[in-house]
């Protein structure tokens, strides 16, 4: 039996499948948090919460580097863990510094750095020449108005160190970039309360369809477990609104797909890690969109589980601890899996979802989750603002995803005007 040690987490599906996985595993965990009201004000409707699970909870201030790192030295030299993990992408940079300072199996902390910063990410890849868009690092207006003109319009902007899309734009002419940037530069401190780095990066506008290539490394190999085709909606944000798995794809665009993605984990120098790795079909071929070191969110975990029996937060336990993952495909009943987001389409209160009951009914359906009623809601423009999904599965062939969409266009918001709940 081995003990992690867990650095925060996300509060969404990852926080359930990590401290399941390693109780599956027949682990223990302590979980360290520099706030645990965080977690307790996101406790499940149903079922324990996942933190009850944890031998220890300890606090601490995550936020600083510094002083955790002779903190947790301390508590390892009490407790003894095996392994440092996380679900968390603010916190994956510390996650690898603290295995590298206890002597515990884990990523290159440069590497991990590099892959949670998008313009180090973009600077690595065009270095090995992985494919991915034009860009430019811009650390004020004037730079970016330049930068633009040269790159050409349409562009995106992004952050450099934001997660779920946030304040990811399309920009069509200087007057939208520039509201663009004014709307990044309010938001200076991140949800975890982490100071933000605050330039920003133009990237070329990719075309075509988007997909994400899960993968594992492990002792300096990369295994690819699957291909996952992505649907995108909100322009000009960049929204998910679903997911499939296996992703429609001929075997040739497959494989080009997923050989980028190795590429791209590899000359960012990752191992030890689960990844989730962004591209856009272009018609000149796969480009990068950007390299997650960690499992796929948006319940991705569980469409790939449901097909192939590969179980990713499982894998990330094991590698974390330094172990061969398994990652022999045992099939789970399903040709496919896919899941469709419920998306606000204005700002209000939600009154109710309506057509849930119907569409829970489906035989094809093995997950329906709805915001509750007097949730205060506001227009999609991250992955953050979803009002629930529906996840359903195909046993004999590819038509998961296509149900999900028929079965998303059941379920109607209706919404209740409370203009002071919105002041």
């Amino acid at each position: 039996m081995a003990h992690l040690l867990v650095i925060e987490s996300w509060v969404g599906s990852m926080s359930r499948l990590l401290p399941r996985a390693i109780e599956e595993g027949g682990h223990r965990f302590t979980f360290l948090t520099r706030d645990l009201d965080h977690y307790l004000r996101a406790a499940p409707p149903d079922g324990r919460h996942p933190l009850l699970a944890a031998e220890n909870v300890l606090t601490a201030e995550t936020n600083d580097p510094g002083s955790l790192l002779p903190r947790v030295e301390r508590l390892h030299s009490v407790l003894g863990f095996d392994g440092v993990v996380s679900s968390c992408d603010y916190y994956l940079p510390t996650v690898a510094a603290l295995a590298d300072r206890l002597g515990l199996p884990g990523p290159d902390p440069a590497a991990v750095r590099a892959a949670c910063r998008k313009d180090l990410t973009r600077r690595r890849l065009a270095e090995a020449g992985v494919p991915g868009p034009r860009f430019a690092l811009c650390r004020d207006a004037g730079e970016a108005a330049d930068a633009a003109r040269e790159i050409g319009y349409p562009l995106v902007v992004k952050p450099v160190d934001l997660c779920a899309g946030m304040y990811v734009r399309m920009v069509a002419d200087e007057r939208e970039l520039a509201a663009a940037q004014r709307e990044l530069a309010a938001f200076p401190v991140n949800a975890r309360g982490q100071l933000r780095e605050p330039a920003v990066l133009l990237e070329e506008l990719l075309t075509g369809p988007e997909v994400s290539v899960e993968t594992v490394t492990h002792d300096g190999g990369t295994h690819v477990v699957g291909v996952t085709g992505k649907t995108i909606g909100g322009t000009p944000a960049f929204v998910e609104t679903g997911h499939l798995f296996p992703a429609d794809l001929g075997p040739a665009l497959a494989e080009a797909a997923a050989a980028t993605a190795v590429a791209a984990v590899r000359a960012l120098g990752l191992d030890q890690v689960v990844a989730h790795t962004e591209l856009k079909l272009t018609p000149d071929g796969p480009r990068v969109v950007e390299v997650n070191p960690r499992p796929a969110g948006n319940r991705i975990t569980e469409l790939v589980r449901r097909v192939t029996g590969v179980d990713l937060a499982a894998a990330c336990v094991d590698v974390a601890l330094g172990r061969r993952p398994e990652l022999t495909p045992g099939g789970a009943g399903a040709a496919s899996a896919a899941i469709a987001f419920l998306l606000p389409d204005r700002d209000g209160v939600l009154a109710a979802v309506d057509g849930a009951d119907d569409v829970r009914a489906e035989p094809a359906v093995v997950e329906l989750v709805l915001a509750e009623p007097g949730r205060e809601v506001r227009r999609a423009v991250s992955n953050n603002e979803y009002l629930g999904h529906v996840m359903t599965v195909d046993p004999d062939g590819d038509g998961a995803g296509r149900t999900a969409e028929r079965l998303l266009a059941r379920l109607t918001p209706r919404y209740r005007a409370d203009a002071a709940v919105l002041a």
